[in-house]
């Protein structure tokens, strides 16, 4: 008889039923991981696609109100916000961005009287209100740095103000997150978490987006490389967490997420706070077109996610959030 010597140790053990292999599971995503991104336009009636992202539209707040009932019912307990203003209110400064009253302060405290109990995050950024596209103020044909701070503060306080839970500034400005800290604190907004795109490269992968909030056409050719991160870098990323860190910023953000796992895990692993990515609209609709098409099965979504939550994101935001959170909550 031939001796056959078989291995002691048998990976395949833990694989033979998805119960097994579901019980060893090293990472899993739930809803609670899941942020869901929403698009509220001014002057809209009802809802709208967006071509470019399929199955993603526009909603006026009425309808932003039934979309996030659905979204709570799906699992999920977080929204970032982000607004499409009416044209004729952008300008080069921006200004729309600061008034108290402005379209989507009025969404934000509609939001929260419905839904007190959801996470509100709020982008701080001003392309969806400059006629240029860009996220600050143009000063001899350069974002300038220090006088985009100065709005970025006043709208960071108009947000909290009007009840948004998290401000978000995804700006890129140097020294943005402890003039925002600053001001919060002295204005008692003292409990308003702050969220810094700490690490936002100057991707490709964002067009979407900007059709999303209709800032593409403003933005043209122009380029975001002088304040948006070089996406050839990482350890320009840690040096970004690093100053954000100590500036006040309570989670840190990357965005893009899967070009970025690896900056995402060298952030966790070195600075161990709440760490978030975001699957931007160029990741999700490269997916979700291939998914549409059969070209790829659905799981690859949930996929997708599962490779973000491993290399280190304790949260992401991601377009798929309500769909990918019913998928959940079935299995």
């Amino acid at each position: 008889m031939i001796d056959r010597k078989y291995p002691n140790t048998r990976l395949r053990r833990l694989r033979r039923n998805s119960n097994l292999i579901k019980l060893v599971s090293e990472n899993t995503i739930n809803s609670s991981d899941l942020i869901q991104p929403i698009f509220i336009k001014e002057n809209l009636n009802g809802t709208e696609s967006i071509e470019s992202m399929p199955d993603i539209k526009r909603f006026d707040i009425d309808s932003a109100l039934k979309e996030i009932e659905e979204i709570v019912e799906s699992g999920i307990n977080t929204i970032a916000i982000f607004p499409v203003i009416d044209p004729e209110k952008k300008d080069i400064k921006g200004s729309e961005a600061v008034k108290n009253d402005n379209f989507i302060s009025t969404a934000i405290s509609k939001i929260k009287d419905e839904f007190p109990e959801i996470i509100l995050i709020a982008d701080v950024a001003l392309d969806p209100y400059t006629t240029h596209g860009h996220d600050g103020i143009i000063l001899n044909d350069n974002v300038d740095n220090d006088l985009t701070i100065e709005i970025l503060v006043e709208q960071a306080l108009v947000l909290a103000n009007s009840g948004a839970d998290i401000i978000a500034p995804s700006d890129m400005m140097d020294g943005r997150i402890k003039s925002i800290r600053s001001a919060l604190e002295n204005a008692n907004f003292k409990d308003t978490i702050l969220l810094s795109y700490a690490a936002k490269y100057n991707s490709k992968f964002y067009g979407p987006f900007r059709d999303a909030v209709e800032s593409a056409s403003s933005l043209g050719k122009s380029s975001k490389e002088t304040y948006q991160m070089n996406t050839a870098n990482i350890n320009e990323a840690m040096h970004e967490v690093a100053l954000d860190i100590k500036e006040g910023a309570d989670i840190v953000m990357v965005k893009p997420a899967m070009p970025y796992l690896d900056v995402i895990q060298s952030i966790k692993k070195n600075f161990m706070i709440p760490t978030f990515a975001y699957q931007v609209s160029g990741e999700y609709c490269m997916l979700k077109l291939a998914i549409n098409n059969g070209w790829l099965d659905s799981d690859v979504m949930l996929e997708s996610l599962i490779s973000i939550k491993r290399s280190g994101a304790d949260a992401i935001l991601t377009y798929a959030a309500k769909e990918i959170s019913k998928e959940i909550i079935k299995r």
